[in-house]
């Protein structure tokens, strides 16, 4: 039993045809919309209202007996309502006669509303109020004008303020309000860029973190068990010195696995807190287990250190002796510390290097590391080498921001 153009209330069967007349349909319907929604449609249909406006408001009041260059120039006004947005100002002027000896009034007031909107506070936007004023204040042919009362010219004198003064409110109004959207829209791309020059100063910075704390890390950790891996291998022949190598090898080892899962949990949770880090108390067993001589002299210690700077200053001599094993091997070095004047004062010195070294890698990273770490925190940094072949680092951290 076939279907096709049977009709039950409610349903509605056809052949395969229908339903893609129906989506045809539809399709157009909503192409319809999506044009009308369009900006230039939306300017046409403007346009057109405002012409078909001005040309009623001629068509209605003109007269049976009319002069025909009245006529003539009210339709030169509504005409004028076309070309407005291009030339303003020529609108204007081309719509005021139809209005001073027709009835263009509606049309002048158009013009002008789109002069105010375009030129805002401007010479030309006053010249076409006094004009589109004198036009409604002053009535044609002039002898009727001459023989109204002083009442009469008084409201007369009041709807010119009105009929000029509300399309030059209108316009300043449009005009502000796109300015305001214009600046608006700038504002939004300036937070915009703001927002992402912030955020990449900020990545940028919690990477250079990251740089100096992995490199103050792994940095003299590694160098340490490289030098014990080559007194290993210098020290096969002796049992008990290689076991006990092996063991300084492992426990180096193991605190640098520590020191790194830190980091990295610091890293994946995102907390502002960098985490629990070695400060000033650890110096004594960095130094026991920096395997060179080291003189330390401690004075005027505060009691109190804030975390980020006993953390600064822990780095710094860490960085420090790490250079004096990679670069003055067999060297000793002075280590100073001392607190004053709302400062910590850190130098470390060493001598020239006593005998020639193993060649390990050296990016130079260290010493920019520990100069962005003292700018962070208000202080200064800076390297020299000594009269006698050796090198000295100077760093003063304030304990007061």
């Amino acid at each position: 039993m076939s279907t096709e153009g049977l009709s039950i209330p409610g349903i509605s069967m056809g052949s395969p045809g229908a339903g893609a007349a129906d989506r045809v349909r539809r399709a157009s319907l909503t192409g319809v919309l999506a044009a009308l929604r369009r900006p230039t449609v939306a300017v046409v249909g403007v346009e057109a209202a405002a012409v078909l406006l001005a040309v009623l408001d001629v068509w209605l009041v003109i007269p049976p007996k009319a002069q025909p260059y009245s006529v003539y120039l009210s339709a030169a006004a509504c005409l004028a309502v076309v070309f407005r947005r291009r030339f303003p100002f020529l609108a204007v002027l081309a719509a005021v006669p139809g209005f001073l000896a027709g009835w263009a009034q509606l049309a002048s007031m158009i013009t002008l509303g789109m002069l105010a909107t375009r030129r805002q506070i401007h010479w030309q936007t006053w010249v076409g109020a006094g004009l589109v004023f004198i036009c409604r204040f002053v009535q044609w042919p002039l002898e009727d004008f001459v023989q109204l009362s002083w009442r009469e010219h008084f409201l007369d004198g009041i709807y010119g303020v009105l009929v000029a003064g509300m399309p030059i409110a209108i316009g300043l109004l449009i005009g502000a309000r796109t300015e305001i959207s214009a600046k608006l829209a700038e504002l939004a791309k300036s937070r915009d860029r703001e927002r992402r020059f912030h955020a990449d100063a900020v990545r940028a910075e919690e990477r250079a973190r990251l740089a100096r704390e992995m490199h103050d890390v792994v940095s003299h950790q590694i160098t340490l068990i490289a030098m014990q891996a080559g007194a290993l291998q210098a020290q096969a022949g002796n049992e008990g010195r290689t076991m006990e190598t092996a063991q300084v090898i492992r426990q180096l080892s193991t605190r640098t696995l520590e020191e790194l899962r830190s980091l990295v949990s610091v890293l994946r949770s995102g907390a502002e807190d960098d985490g629990p880090r070695p400060g000033i108390g650890e110096l004594d067993h960095l130094i026991r287990t920096a395997d060179m001589p080291v003189h330390l002299t401690v004075e005027r210690l505060p009691d109190t250190v804030p975390s980020q700077v006993s953390a600064a200053a822990y780095r710094t001599v860490q960085e420090c002796l790490t250079n004096v094993h990679k670069h003055a091997p067999g060297a000793t070095a002075t280590i100073r510390i001392q607190g004053g004047s709302g400062a910590l004062n850190i130098e470390v010195r060493n001598e020239r290097a006593s005998r020639a070294g193993e060649h390990l890698p050296s990016g130079g990273h260290g010493l920019t590391g520990l100069a962005e770490r003292a700018r962070l925190l208000g202080g200064s940094f800076e390297t020299a080498d000594t009269e006698d072949g050796g090198f000295r680092v100077r760093a003063r951290y304030p304990l007061e921001r």
